[in-house]
């Protein structure tokens, strides 16, 4: 396997720590690694592979001194809008995290277990979606290649990691200083049905998002989906309940056949011992698990699943990391 020169834009945030570990574990063949950040982390320095790299003040000049085959964004949209470009202008293949090029056409938007091939129709930019988008996608793609999908009602459960350090904070330290950084209100002992901002429709973007995303990714642009973002006082991984409707009829042993067999699938479902999916299951884990797979008796063809992703891995970070594997 040949080696690769590699950026990290966004390296000591989150996901770009996590980007870091993912790639480690994955045994990512990089030659030349190059740590970018705001000013804030100049004279830092981040561990990769064993050895102390120093972060770089992300400018243009200094991405244009050191040429890299990929880059792998997790520095919000405004970031990735001034930079994928320079990066792209190089020939280096930008894997960016953020939303800015998501619903851009000639972008991509890539989950390796559902369309790997769109990922080759790159022009040097490739979109990370959504961390809810992801996990529901990888759980409802092989099931609509075999029944044909209708419908879908997504209701998430968005633990507090997914708004970053911040949202960490409000959740750990509320309770003892009484105060906000990134949420409206308290998240502690809460429910905020309110992710991103609201706009005319009454939808939020989170909400939005989901419903975009999964069109483009499955390549039903027609798609009905109904979606409710809610935040809640977990620190790590993504829950979902998603109801599917689908055109043709179908027997529940096979659906739990279809998804055993799926990539990047753990069924975890055995509800005489208590088995379901949960944040304290599958933190730390690559895969998404399901669970609680039932009839949904109130329409033909309903099916209900419960659906948990570890939000900064496989709904960031791996999934990045997984993007750039196809390459190699």
């Amino acid at each position: 396997m040949k080696t690769i020169k590699l950026a990290i834009v966004g390296a000591t945030g989150l996901v770009g720590r996590k980007f870091i570990e993912v790639l480690e574990e994955r045994k990512i063949p990089v030659s030349e690694i190059y740590m970018y950040a705001s000013s804030k982390s100049e004279g830092k320095t981040l561990q990769f592979n064993g050895k102390n790299v120093p972060v770089l003040v992300l400018t243009e000049q200094e991405v244009r001194q050191h040429p890299v085959d990929f880059a792998l964004f997790s520095a919000g949209s405004d970031v990735s809008h001034d930079f994928a470009p320079i990066f792209a202008s190089m020939h280096a293949v930008v894997i960016d995290n953020s939303s800015a090029f998501r619903m851009d056409p000639e972008v991509p938007l890539v989950v390796p277990e559902v369309n790997p091939e769109d990922a080759f129709r790159h022009q040097y930019i490739i979109a990370n979606p959504n961390c809810s988008t992801i996990q529901a996608v990888v759980a409802i793609h092989p099931l609509e290649q075999k029944f044909g999908l209708k419908r879908v009602v997504v209701s998430t459960y968005q633990a507090v990691s997914g708004a970053g350090t911040k949202g960490i904070a409000d959740l750990v330290n509320h309770a003892k200083t009484g105060q906000t950084q990134k949420f409206p209100y308290a998240i502690e002992s809460n429910v905020l049905p309110h992710i991103d901002v609201f706009l005319p429709n009454g939808n939020t973007k989170e909400e939005e998002k989901i419903i975009n995303e999964m069109r483009k990714i499955m390549h039903l642009p027609e798609l009905r989906i109904s979606s409710t973002a809610v935040r809640v006082p977990v620190l790590n991984c993504h829950s979902e309940s998603i109801n599917l409707e689908f055109f043709k009829p179908f027997h529940l042993p096979d659906v739990f056949s279809i998804l055993e067999k799926a990539p990047g699938v753990v069924v975890y479902d055995d509800v005489k011992n208590l088995k379901y999916p949960m944040p304290i299951v599958v933190d730390g884990h690559d895969e998404v698990y399901v669970g609680r797979i039932r009839l949904d008796e109130s329409v033909d063809n309903g099916l209900n699943i419960f659906v948990v992703g570890d939000n900064i891995r496989k709904g960031a970070a791996t999934n990045a990391v997984q993007i750039l594997q196809l390459f190699l």
